[in-house]
């Protein structure tokens, strides 16, 4: 594996040195930021694999920098946060964060959960093997990683485009939410099931694939074309 990239977005300087500390004797690249304008400054320069991103920030939120990142860049993002209810760990979700670690955490867990979401996102991006597809009015370029509707762009967050391509290549199967969870989200994510209504909503709302991903009632999902 090439070498990865990390960017540390956390207003404790220590903390952050810690976790730069880290990564590096694990042999990650990795650069580090104090506040979310600064934090959105190097994601253009320092191009990172993986964006580890405080909640609390003196500046922006970090939901609100999660947001902006997702809107601009196809990379995973883990917020490192000490507001542990699920009410919050949902909210952090909704706004494109891949995972959510609590504080104070083990150093050693914030690195797998990193690798195992890389590992997850390099799987994704490898069964990408169509560059086109039209389907149900949809225009997907994966080359361009965009996704259009009637010859507009659909904004879509990252975790909500690998939904729409995994249901695109395999129509028909219901889909579990747990199996969802594994496929987009990564094996050993711990989050709500609910996380995954959420982005199927939001899906079939940007897209206008309401009636074509279909709930199947006590089971899951499927995309019926």
């Amino acid at each position: 594996m090439d070498q990865k990239r990390i960017l540390v977005i956390e207003d404790e300087k220590p903390i952050a040195e810690i976790l730069k500390y880290g990564f590096e004797k694990e042999g990650f690249e990795v650069d580090c930021a104090h506040s979310g304008s600064s934090g959105l400054v190097q994601a253009e320069e320092f191009e990172p694999n993986l964006v580890l991103l405080d909640w609390m920030l003196p500046d922006i939120a970090g939901v609100d920098v999660c947001r902006m990142l997702t809107e601009r860049y196809n990379i995973p993002i883990i917020m490192l946060t000490a507001r542990g209810n699920v009410e919050d760990k949902l909210y952090g979700l909704e706004s494109g964060a891949d995972d959510y670690i609590t504080k104070p955490f083990d150093l050693r867990e914030v690195v797998a959960r990193v690798r195992t979401i890389l590992r997850r996102f390099d799987r994704v991006q490898g069964i990408r093997e169509e560059k086109e597809v039209v389907k149900d009015g949809l225009f997907v370029s994966e080359q361009e990683h965009m996704v259009y509707r009637d010859g507009e762009p659909v904004e879509l967050t990252p975790k909500e485009y690998d939904l729409l391509i995994y249901f695109m290549k395999h129509p028909r199967q219901v889909f579990t939410r747990m199996v969802l969870l594994e496929q987009i989200w990564g094996y050993d994510y711990m989050g709500d099931t609910r996380t995954v209504d959420i982005h199927i909503q939001r899906l079939r709302r940007k897209t206008g694939l309401g009636e074509k991903l279909v709930t199947v009632f006590g089971v899951g999902y499927k995309y019926v074309p």
